[in-house]
């Protein structure tokens, strides 16, 4: 009998990945920097074009924040759910590829139906997208590189 458990005993509690608590500091810094954002382009795009500027500064920090929250947030879900499953790496990279196909079509789709509306400034939405592209891409690095997580690992853990 090759089975090393034993019976009655508690299962072994499973351990996140190291990367787990900087994803989470990295959802939370770029739910904020969403939040400020949006206000501030908000009030550039009221100074440019009055409504229909908020609108579209607004809107395009909100969908370059909600794009960079839906990867950060895709992988810190396969962490945590199925870090335990012999399938982890295949579910991961499925759930991550999955995400990334989601946001393509639907920033196919919103560019279509947001091209012509008379309701939103489409250039303070264009450079507000920008803003928030490169506000994200910022609030990663300082998380990553701000973050202490081991270049190793003790194999015996």
């Amino acid at each position: 009998m090759t089975d090393e458990t034993v019976p009655g005993a508690a299962p072994e509690p499973y351990r996140m990945p190291s990367s787990q608590p900087v994803l989470m500091r990295a959802l939370r810094f770029e739910v904020l920097a969403t939040v400020v954002l949006a206000v501030a382009f908000g009030a550039i795009g009221y100074f440019v074009s009055e409504v229909p500027g908020v609108v579209g500064g607004a809107l395009g920090v909100v969908i370059a924040g909600a794009m960079s929250c839906l990867t950060i947030g895709s992988i810190a879900f396969a962490n945590h759910r199925f870090i335990e499953s012999q399938n982890y790496v295949v579910i991961f990279f499925a759930i991550v590829a999955g995400g990334w196909l989601f946001k393509l079509i639907a920033f196919i789709v919103a560019v279509v139906l947001l091209r012509d509306q008379a309701w939103l400034d489409t250039r303070i939405l264009f450079f507000g997208l920008i803003a928030g592209i490169i506000v994200s891409l910022a609030v990663d690095v300082l998380v990553a590189t701000k973050s202490r997580i081991p270049y190793v690992s003790d194999p015996s853990a």
